[in-house]
């Protein structure tokens, strides 16, 4: 018989990689087969250090900004999408580059171009100095995007014509809270047009959900995920929200506050868009190390979207 404590362990399902992540993970790994390393990327790929580090053993070489790159190298945008002024001085500078922009970001930064040459002014709910914000809002001319984070910021904006107005946000929020923020936006200014099917994206809805589901079940919960990763810490939040007393993220196991779960029968794990499984993996064992564990699978949505890598890296790869 077992001496350790008996520990019920809750996998969200779905969690961990996206299709726009797995997408760009795979634009990277394809860059440098066939142009050989260094590919450099501007920002990281995605927000994970797992991820970046083993990317760049490979011999990814990671930068802020455009100009710490040499022109004669491969250059990489990452997942989150960059302003247009970014491939434009790509182009200017003769490099090749690959757009690793998630389709689902693409798709907010073609709503906007589009709202815009129709002479509507953009509010974007998101977060401020985020990359995908700071890449959507560097679509358009200066002053055409108003960012708003919050409830209260909606009645702060002074828009140019409150009649000619249009709203998109950031595609990692929390549902529930753009949802508010949303309401505020329609209440404030009745005419405001909407995207015709959210930008918020299926994988942050579905990882959502999924911690909807087990929240009432659980003692605690674990998202496993970095701290500069939107949907991973939003899936802390959704969690305390839904009634999850002790709610923790951690980049991996070696991460886990064991002291903060004394006590614990029931756990629930998840982890962010971003995360690969083998992180999860890691954090169920660590606690198989400690308790009797038995593990259950809560399912509330079967993912099978799957993005194409750009034409460029695939005929490389059918070759």
């Amino acid at each position: 018989m077992s001496s350790r404590p008996p520990l019920t362990v809750y996998l969200a399902a779905p969690r961990g990689f996206c299709a726009g992540v797995d997408r760009a993970v795979k634009i990277v790994e394809m860059a440098l087969q066939k142009w050989g390393a260094p590919v450099y990327v501007r920002h990281e790929i995605v927000h994970n250090r797992f991820v970046v580090d083993a990317l760049r053993e490979q011999g990814a070489v990671f930068v802020e900004e455009l100009d710490e790159c040499p022109a004669d190298r491969p250059v990489i945008f990452s997942a989150h999408g960059v302003p247009k002024s970014v491939p434009a001085e790509a182009e200017r500078r003769n490099m090749v580059y690959v757009d690793a922009t998630c389709p689902l970001v693409s798709k907010v930064h073609v709503e906007a171009e589009r709202h815009h040459a129709d002479g509507l002014q953009m509010v974007m709910v998101g977060h401020a100095n985020h990359p995908e914000v700071l890449g959507t809002m560097g679509q358009l001319p200066p002053g055409e995007v108003i960012l708003v984070e919050t409830v209260d910021d909606v009645e702060r904006i002074t828009p140019r014509d409150p009649g000619r107005l249009a709203w998109i946000t950031q595609t990692t929020l929390s549902v529930d809270d753009t949802a508010a923020i949303v309401a505020a936006l329609q209440a404030r200014f009745p005419a405001i047009v909407g995207p015709a099917k959210d930008d918020i994206c299926y994988a942050t809805t579905n990882r959502q959900a999924a911690v909807k589901a087990i929240a009432p079940q659980i003692d605690a919960l674990l998202v496993v995920g970095a701290p500069n990763s939107s949907n991973s810490r939003r899936l802390v939040e959704v969690g305390r929200a839904a009634g999850c007393g002790y709610a923790q993220l951690v980049n991996r196991a070696s991460e886990i506050d064991w002291r903060a779960l004394q006590g614990i029968r029931r756990i629930g794990i998840t982890a962010g868009a971003s995360a690969p499984e083998i992180l999860v993996d890691e954090v169920v064992a660590a606690f198989q190390d400690r308790y009797d564990v038995t593990v259950e699978v809560v399912e509330t949505a079967l993912e099978r979207v799957e993005f194409k890598v750009p034409r460029v890296l695939r005929e490389t790869a059918e070759t």
